[in-house]
């Protein structure tokens, strides 16, 4: 198993598979709405969206880690890690260890004052493996989303 690599727009087929396979897992199957342009777009322009590291099986991507900047009002610069994805049949190998340390390292190097991401609360596995890690969960907090219809109904009422 290699280290984990900066992704290269032609890793973004297999992103896209590893971001629907983890969509099934989370039992959101058709929520999936980027497509391959838009991460070949947002990931690799003159002012990317993201960033994407990748951690290949022999020559095969089995696992991404996808990160982006944020701006706390508490710590300034943090930095959100969007998804950790290790295919199925490679859970509990190592790679997810691989790409978390990477992760928090890319962290360190950026000179962020916090990393932060979110778990299913159903999702037991994962909440050990990052409380293993030293990580809180912060289980008095709730994740608060508009969609895009949400966007639209509130803008209807204002």
């Amino acid at each position: 198993m290699n280290q984990p690599r900066l992704a290269v727009k032609q890793d973004m087929s297999r992103v896209l598979e590893l971001i629907q396979e983890l969509a099934t897992f989370e039992k959101e199957t058709d929520a999936v709405e980027v497509t391959l342009s838009d991460l070949e777009k947002d990931g690799f322009c003159n002012n990317p969206k993201f960033v994407c590291f990748v951690l290949e099986v022999d020559d095969f991507v089995e696992g991404i880690a996808l990160v982006y900047k944020r701006y706390s009002t508490w710590k300034r610069e943090v930095l959100h890690l969007e998804d950790l994805i290790v295919s199925e049949k490679f859970r509990g190998k190592g790679l997810g260890t691989k790409l978390l340390d990477t992760v928090i390292s890319y962290g360190k190097e950026i000179g962020v004052k916090r990393v932060s991401w979110e778990v299913l609360d159903w999702n037991e596995p994962a909440i050990k493996f990052y409380e293993s890690k030293g990580a809180n969960v912060m289980r008095d907090w709730d994740v608060v989303h508009l969609d895009e219809s949400g966007i639209e109904n509130y803008l209807k009422n204002i």
